[in-house]
């Protein structure tokens, strides 16, 4: 019997020896999300966020007169017959100006984690980016940036402010 007990306490000591010498995994309390603009060549991106793109004044005022928002329903990239026919805007400004750069920004509400947040926001300008290249755009000219929840439209946790910050937002 004793040469059983001694075999178990050894084997106690290894195993006590074994875990204190490789430690427990910890998690960590910070999250680890590396925001950054997906289908940005060269990551154009200044300090405040801002996308830099280079277009003529004619662009720029053609793009003031028209709307550059489209929404989406809840957990959603759906373009829909609305959102469509803002987009259709777009692709007749841009296909009479084929040097012409647009820049499409995801947004959505806070409802969710921060890193599905930020892949639906890019999901959202994609869809946009997709239907506009569908349409005869030049798709090298579309630039895409996922901001998520970040820079929300709407303050306040009401249908009405969700339904705002659900959006992707065109500039030039």
């Amino acid at each position: 019997m004793s040469i059983s007990f001694s075999k178990i306490a050894v084997l106690a000591l290894l195993s006590s020896a074994v875990a204190l010498t490789t430690g427990c995994a910890t998690k960590r309390t910070t999250s680890e999300v590396v925001v950054a603009p997906l289908g940005i060549p060269g990551g154009q991106v200044g300090y405040n966020g801002a996308v830099i793109v280079d277009n003529s004044n004619a662009v720029i005022t053609g793009a003031e007169n028209i709307q550059a928002v489209v929404y989406f329903a809840f957990d959603s990239s759906e373009i829909t017959a609305q959102s469509a026919s803002v987009l259709n805007q777009h692709v007749s400004l841009l296909n009479s100006n084929p040097a012409a750069t647009v820049v499409i920004a995801g947004h959505t509400d806070e409802r969710g984690s921060r890193e599905y947040n930020m892949a639906l926001g890019e999901r959202r300008a994609q869809a946009a980016r997709n239907y506009l290249a569908a349409q005869g755009v030049t798709a090298n000219n579309i630039r895409v940036i996922s901001y998520g929840e970040e820079r929300p439209a709407a303050a306040g946790n009401t249908e009405d402010a969700y339904a705002q910050n659900r959006r992707a937002e065109l500039s030039y």
